[in-house]
């Protein structure tokens, strides 16, 4: 099975861009055939429709009156206006698409149309909370975290019985999420109803976006929330191992990748997750540590790194652009892009937007695409495809010194891919931000007995190897500070 390459766009600021273009109101029903053909074209196998739910008015309220969100919305957005305001898109009133965006049957229609073209829809589930606006927090309070009268981090429902406080949503670090709802995962009747939710969401799509999925790990769950005692009926489950299960039996084929940080990665894998996010990697490409990043692949299990995501941004992160020069941002991408997993691309990373927008906005401004990144990405994309990277099998391999003494060979990532045989191709990134050198020891079959023609499709070199020095020394690599090489190789 082909590794995924998942594009993730904001669904509220993608349709307006269009609209804005075109002079009309865009929604998932009436998106131009070239959106559609331009992701088949660079290859992309996932779309993200990121945002695509219902907030309410109270979230949206709230987002247009807190004062960090407007200082932040002046700094990107300067003369903003009430309309541009959609509340955040992981405060769900409804799982379901609001009329501006073109309702349901836009979606089915939308992903009717990413299936025709070859690829395949990936939506959000929120298990952790849902917005203030959600109807269970007047149908079903009991589902929620229940909390004194005035305390921090709580909200008042007015109910027949009286008023209740309910929990917002928190991750234990950060202050609440103040537009939100925290349901309580220690309630079987809270599983069972995110259960039912979670098939539900995954019946209108082909992958499920999970997230902050380690907050309902049983043990994570109960420290958050043991000041807040729970009543009802007690789950002894793990959510995700039932919740898993179920939709393995109603859509065996549906992706599911979790959002996930504090190293509990390894635990959402073993518990059914396909992917979960690679977070030390990010923060090592952007902090700029080779050794770092080669260690943490080559002591990583196969079976591991091939169930991890793998990204320079997302709608959570800083722009890779504003971070990274852009010798830097080419070797980071060549690397995320170029390992076994799931590969995550954000809309405007292949532009080089360098503007980190708050999620409650649905209007981005204008970004001039920088054209050294987008001639970039243009090519890297297309060399991907021609190399088969992310078909048939990955194999990280280990540096070797180009010579006694010669450090530099900790910089390099280097990843081979092999579909079809005889040719293969072999990802090449020097992280360092010095020259390095190093030897790549090729493990293919039927290297021996050979001349082989290797070419730099990122690049103009060609080369012609006698396939008996490659298998006895390897190939010998000396790139520039932050060189980016994808060599596709095949015999003559």
């Amino acid at each position: 099975m082909p590794h995924p390459l998942l594009y993730e766009i904001h669904a509220r600021r993608w349709l307006r861009q269009w609209s804005d273009r075109l002079g009309r109101t865009v929604t998932l029903a009436s998106v131009p055939d070239e959106a559609f053909a331009d992701w088949q074209r660079l290859g992309f196998t996932h779309l993200w429709l990121m945002g695509v739910w219902t907030t309410g008015p109270r979230a949206r309220h709230l987002a247009a009156n807190d004062p960090a969100l407007l200082a932040a919305y002046d700094a990107v957005l300067p003369g903003w206006r009430w309309r541009d305001i959609g509340g955040s898109p992981y405060a769900i009133a409804d799982y379901s698409v609001p009329p501006e965006l073109g309702g349901d049957s836009a979606l089915a229609n939308f992903r009717q149309r990413l299936h025709a073209h070859g690829l395949r829809l990936v939506l959000d589930f929120v298990p952790n909370h849902l917005g203030l606006d959600h109807p269970w927090t007047a149908q079903r309070p009991e589902l929620f975290v229940q909390s004194p009268p005035h305390s921090p981090g709580a909200f008042p429902l007015e109910t027949p019985a009286g008023t209740r406080w309910l929990a917002h949503g928190r991750d234990p670090y950060f202050p609440p999420w103040t537009d939100t709802a925290q349901l309580d995962f220690r309630r079987a009747d809270t599983h069972q109803a995110m259960r039912q939710l979670m098939l539900s969401v995954a019946d209108r799509c082909d992958g499920l976006r999970c997230d902050m999925a380690m907050l309902v790990l049983r043990d994570v769950f109960g420290r958050t929330w043991a000041d807040r005692p729970a009543d009802g009926p007690v789950s002894t489950d793990e959510f995700w191992s039932t919740a898993i299960a179920d939709l393995r039996v109603r859509l065996p084929e549906c992706l599911l990748l979790a959002e996930v940080y504090w190293g509990l990665d390894g635990r959402l894998q073993a518990l059914g997750f396909h992917y979960t996010y690679d977070k030390p990697l990010y923060d090592a490409l952007i902090r700029g540590d080779g050794p770092w990043v080669q260690s943490h692949l080559l002591e990583a299990s196969p079976d591991f790194l091939a169930a991890s995501a793998h990204f320079i941004e997302n709608h959570d992160e800083p722009r890779a652009a504003a971070l990274l020069d852009t010798a830097r941002h080419r070797a980071a991408a060549l690397v995320t892009l170029g390992l076994p997993g799931l590969r995550l691309v954000h809309d405007g990373q292949l532009t080089g937007a360098r503007l980190k927008l708050p999620v409650q906005l649905a209007r981005a401004p204008a970004e001039a695409p920088d054209p050294a990144l987008r001639d970039f990405y243009e090519r890297l994309l297309t060399a991907l495809r021609t190399a088969e990277v992310g078909a048939g099998q990955a194999r990280l391999l280990t540096p070797r010194p180009a010579w006694p003494g010669n450090p530099t060979h900790r910089h390099f990532v280097l990843v081979q891919w092999q579909n079809a045989q005889p040719a293969f191709a072999l990802v090449v990134a020097n992280l360092a931000p010095h020259r390095a050198q190093c030897y790549a020891p090729l493990s293919v079959p039927g290297l021996r007995g050979r001349t082989w023609r290797l070419h730099d499709l990122l690049g103009s070199e060609r080369h012609e190897r006698a396939g008996d020095d490659l298998a006895a020394r390897g190939l010998y690599l000396d790139l520039p500070a932050h060189g980016a090489q994808l060599f596709l190789a095949r015999p003559d």
